[in-house]
C-alpha cells in the first residue's frame, strides 16, 4: 500500500467533494473514509484511477452520511410531534377518507370503483354486480385506478358527486347484498350533510331512510325475500319514514332536482300508501319520467316499465320493457311479473324460472322460484 500516495491525494479528493457542495467537515470525514476502505481493498484489488476511484467512494461516503443525518433529524422531529401519553380524542376520518379516495386525477366511475373496493371493503364480484359489468372487467378497472394514483399527493379531494355515489352504491350493498353496510352508509352521509349544504346529499339521506325504514319486513321469518306489496307495512318505520319526508321536501322546495331527490320522492310515495293498492302509481311514471331524463339509466327505464304496468296497465308496461335490452339484470323477473299480471301464466311461470337462474344473490333465486312453482302447481298448468 502507498500511503504517500494516499497522502497526496487526500487534498484534492478533498477540494472535489467541497467544490460538489460538501461542506468542510462533512467533506473530511467522507475522505477519511474513502482513505480506509482504500487501506482495506487496494492490496488486493488496486484501482487503474486512485484518484478517480478516491473521488467517488468519497462521494458516496458523503451522501450515505447525509442521507443518515436527515433521517436522524426527521426521526427527531417524529419524537419531538409525538402526542403526549394519554387519551385520544376520538376523530372519525372514515368520510375524509371517501373524499380522498375519489381523486380528481381518476375518472368518477373508477374513484367509485377504487373507493367501494378500498374503503367500503366490497368485494371485486359485488362492485361489478352495482356497475352492471363483468368480474373481470371490474378487476382491470379497479387496477388501473391503482395505478393511477400510485405515487400522487392526495391534497386535493374528490368532488362531492363522486362521494355520493359511493355512498349510494355501499348503502345498496348493505341494504341488498351480502355484506351489511347500510347503517353505516346512513351514519356517513348524515355527517355529509351536517358538513355540506347540498340538496342531493340530502336527497341521498332521505332516500336511505325511507327504504331503510322497510327493512325489517323485507324478509319473512324463514329468510326468505318478502316483495313490496306483500309486505307487513305495520312493521315499517314510521318514524324514519317522518325524518325521511321532511328532508325531503326541503331539498324538493330549494328547486334544485337530481337523481337521489327524484329517486326519494319515488321511495316516499311508497310510503304513504296505507296499502299496495293504494300506491299513487302515476305520479311514481311521473317521478320515474324525472329520473329517466336525469340519468338515461336502463336500470330506471326497467323500472319505468314496471310502474307503468301499475299504471297503464300490463299490456302497457310490457311493450316499455319491450324497448329495453333484455340481457338487462332482472329484465326477465321484470317480464314474468307483468305477463302474469297480464294473465299469461305459462309464459310467466317459464320466465320465473329463467330469472332465478339469472338471481344476483340467494335471496331472490329462492323468492323467483316459488314463484315459478307456484304457477307450475296451478290445475291446469
Amino acid at each position: 500500500m502507498d500511503e504517500a500516495l494516499l497522502r497526496s491525494l487526500t487534498p484534492s479528493v478533498l477540494a472535489v467533494l467541497v467544490r460538489r457542495g460538501a461542506d468542510f467537515a462533512a467533506a473530511e470525514d467522507a475522505v477519511q473514509d474513502a482513505l480506509v476502505e482504500a487501506v482495506r481493498v487496494w492490496p488486493d484489488d488496486p484501482p487503474r484511477d486512485a484518484k478517480g476511484w478516491l473521488v467517488t467512494v468519497a462521494w458516496r461516503k458523503f451522501l450515505d452520511a447525509t442521507r443518515s443525518d436527515t433521517a436522524r433529524r426527521r426521526r427527531e422531529g417524529r419524537i419531538d410531534e409525538e402526542p403526549v401519553p394519554g387519551p385520544t380524542p376520538a376523530v372519525d376520518d372514515t368520510l375524509q377518507l371517501y373524499f380522498l379516495c375519489a381523486h380528481p386525477s381518476l375518472t368518477p366511475s373508477s374513484a367509485v370503483a377504487l373507493t367501494l373496493r378500498a374503503v367500503g371493503g366490497l368485494t371485486t364480484r359485488q362492485i361489478a354486480q352495482a356497475y352492471l359489468v363483468p368480474e373481470a372487467t371490474m378487476a382491470q378497472r379497479i387496477s388501473r385506478a391503482k395505478r393511477t394514483v400510485s405515487g400522487v399527493r392526495f391534497d386535493r379531494p374528490g368532488d362531492v358527486a363522486t362521494v355520493l355515489r359511493v355512498l349510494y352504491l355501499v348503502f345498496n350493498e348493505g341494504y341488498s347484498g351480502d355484506v351489511d353496510l347500510a347503517a353505516e352508509a346512513i351514519r356517513l352521509t348524515r355527517q355529509l350533510a351536517a358538513a355540506i349544504d347540498h340538496p342531493e346529499v340530502a336527497g341521498l339521506l332521505a332516500l336511505m331512510l325511507l327504504h331503510h325504514a322497510r327493512r325489517a319486513s323485507r324478509t319473512a321469518p324463514d329468510g326468505s325475500l318478502v316483495p313490496l306489496a306483500e309486505q307487513d307495512r305495520t312493521r315499517w318505520d314510521t318514524a324514519a319514514i317522518a325524518e325521511g319526508v321532511r328532508i325531503l321536501q326541503a331539498a324538493l322546495a330549494r328547486d334544485r332536482l337530481g337523481e337521489f331527490q327524484a329517486q326519494a320522492a319515488i321511495a316516499a310515495l311508497h310510503a304513504d300508501a296505507r296499502t299496495a293498492e293504494e300506491t299513487d302509481w302515476v305520479q311514481i311514471v311521473e317521478w320515474y319520467d324525472e329520473l329517466v331524463r336525469l340519468t338515461d339509466s336502463p336500470v330506471v327505464r326497467l323500472n319505468r316499465a314496471v310502474a307503468v304496468g301499475e299504471a297503464d296497465g300490463p299490456p302497457a308496461g310490457l311493450a316499455a320493457l319491450a324497448a329495453l335490452e333484455d340481457s338487462l339484470p332482472r329484465h326477465t323477473a321484470a317480464a314474468a311479473y307483468l305477463h302474469e299480471r297480464a294473465g299469461d301464466l305459462t309464459t310467466a311461470a317459464r320466465l320465473y324460472a329463467e330469472a332465478a337462474h339469472k338471481a344476483p344473490n340467494l335471496a331472490e333465486r329462492d323468492y323467483l322460484t316459488r314463484q315459478a312453482a307456484r304457477l307450475n302447481s296451478r290445475p291446469g298448468a
